[in-house]
């Protein structure tokens, strides 16, 4: 069977005449890194187990509503452009991305609400609202963020962490910026108002970290976010992954769907290429793997490959909360609801352990609620509203049945949700659907059910993640959330970037 194998990854790379990568899973790193090995001289073969593009940002379509699965938003739009320009092609004539004013409402418990925007004069006039011996604060603060940005993503965003100089290298930044702040310490340096520290610390939520134990490292969101501004693709974020999987297959390459990887085949501590659910073997002179990096390495990588990520440091690493989301369709067209809302319970700190730390489920609850018919009439059908609402929840550690639990707490949701910003929801509800962990693990193979793979902690971050580059297994390569820079669209499409400089050239097997 070795021997099969290697005169498989021989004819793989004779194959066409080009060297064959193979991509586990489409998801929004997989694709960018398809189109950039792509660029490159590679033969990719993308293989998907669902039955369309996108991972978690699967597009969900029922009863005339289309429902984005999971991202909703895009802060750093040059990120997808390179990609486009790499193809050959101009994002402006596949892509119509619109600006958010603002780009959040964040409403609080007691119904107060501060509008997020990129005005700088309007924010330091929200934040005057609230407490305005806080608006200097705020004010050096974001000069905080800025400087952290630079360093954080302009720098080290698509730089390889292969080796611990690597890390040794940036220390002196790291303590320079005080990246041993959690981002909550950081943000209540600056202003005092507790209110207005829930505003500047809540990001790290949206990419699966505890704003009270995540690296202030990430403080860089709030600078990316007012540099770039937050964006909506028209006709859902799931028109991005249509988009590269157009560009991919405009370069000659492929996106299999259907394809479910059960190993990634392994010889003399190379990747030779993949093996499906099916029985079908596939080589490939380099493989990619876009799937949860812990699901990687516990379940596709032979357990004798494996050195540094064994069962045992997979088991005690620290994950990412799960997510429960409702995504939902409404007769009525709730006109006084922005197209994102951060809806702030009546506990925060408390909140957040319960999620992270004593992973139990609360009676209460912080929630996204995403409204894109605010802006795209045609996620809905006419006169209608579409909907999708998030809950930060523990991930499967945390021993919830969600058989049980998940209808009664939606219940409890749109309760709140009726109470709040969408009188008479239970009236007008026209089609609904729910996402658990449970899903999350069952159907996109994230290891523990949780939603951003491994929690983005600084003793979890950059080296200390698993490499862009298998540090076990030869010719293996890693994106998406779990691995550097972490997740979030823009860290996940940053992933595929680093491949450029860790992945060999395609003259390199020819």
């Amino acid at each position: 069977m070795l021997e099969r194998m290697s005169e498989m990854s021989a004819s793989a790379a004779a194959g066409r005449g080009r060297p064959h990568a193979v991509v586990i899973g489409s998801g929004f790193g997989g694709l960018a890194a398809a189109v950039r090995l792509g660029a490159r001289g590679y033969r990719v073969t993308v293989l998907e187990r669902l039955d369309a593009p996108g991972g978690r940002a699967y597009v969900h379509h029922q009863d005339g509503f289309t429902f984005d699965a999971g991202p909703t938003i895009v802060t750093a739009p040059f990120l997808f452009r390179e990609l486009w320009e790499l193809a050959g092609r101009r994002f402006e004539d596949d892509i119509d991305l619109r600006l958010m004013d603002p780009f959040y409402r964040v409403r609080f418990h007691d119904g107060e609400q501060f509008d997020y925007t990129g005005d700088d004069e309007r924010m330091r006039a929200e934040v005057s609202r609230f407490s305005p011996r806080d608006v200097a604060g705020y004010e050096r603060y974001m000069e905080a963020s800025r400087e952290i940005f630079r360093v954080g993503f302009e720098q080290l965003s698509s730089e390889p962490f292969t080796r611990f100089t690597d890390m040794a290298r940036i220390l002196p930044s790291l303590i320079r910026l005080q990246s041993y702040r959690s981002v909550h310490g950081m943000v209540s340096r600056y202003v005092r108002d507790p209110q207005l520290r829930q505003v500047l610390s809540f990001h790290p939520l949206l990419i699966g970290g505890n704003p009270f134990s995540v690296t202030s490292v990430y403080c860089l969101i709030e600078y990316l976010e007012q540099h770039w501004g937050v964006h909506y693709v028209m006709g859902g974020t799931g028109r991005l992954a249509a988009g590269l999987a157009d560009l991919i297959a405009g370069q000659g390459n492929e996106v299999r769907y259907g394809a479910d990887v059960e190993a990634i085949t392994v010889e003399n501590g190379r990747a030779t290429g993949v093996e499906l659910a099916s029985g079908e073997r596939i080589g490939a002179d380099i493989v990619v793997s876009n799937a949860d990096a812990a699901w990687t390495y516990r379940h596709l990588v032979p357990a004798g490959a494996r050195r540094r990520w064994t069962d045992q440091r997979l088991e005690r690493s620290r994950y990412s909360m799960g997510l429960f989301v409702w995504y939902f369709g409404t007769a009525q067209q709730y006109t006084q609801v922005p197209h994102h809302t951060i809806l702030m319970g009546p506990r925060y700190k408390e909140l957040i352990e319960d999620i992270f730390r004593r992973k139990v489920l609360a009676d209460d609850f912080s929630l996204y609620l995403h409204r894109p018919s605010a802006t795209d009439p045609s996620v809905a059908p006419a006169g209608h509203d579409a909907y999708y609402v998030l809950s930060p929840v523990p991930n499967l550690e945390g021993n919830i049945d969600w058989e049980e639990r998940a209808e009664p707490y939606r219940r409890a949701i749109a309760e709140y949700l009726r109470g709040s910003v969408l009188p008479g929801l239970d009236e007008q509800l026209v089609t609904s659907r729910v996402t658990t962990p449970q899903d999350f693990y069952h159907r996109l193979k994230a290891f523990r059910g949780a939603a951003f793979s491994l929690e983005p902690a600084l003793h979890q971050s950059a080296w200390f993640r698993p490499h862009n580059r298998s540090e076990d297994v030869e010719h293996l390569y890693l994106v998406g959330a779990g691995t550097h820079p972490g997740a979030g669209l823009p860290g996940v499409v940053s992933s595929a970037r680093v491949l450029d400089k860790v992945v060999p050239d395609a003259s390199a097997f020819t």
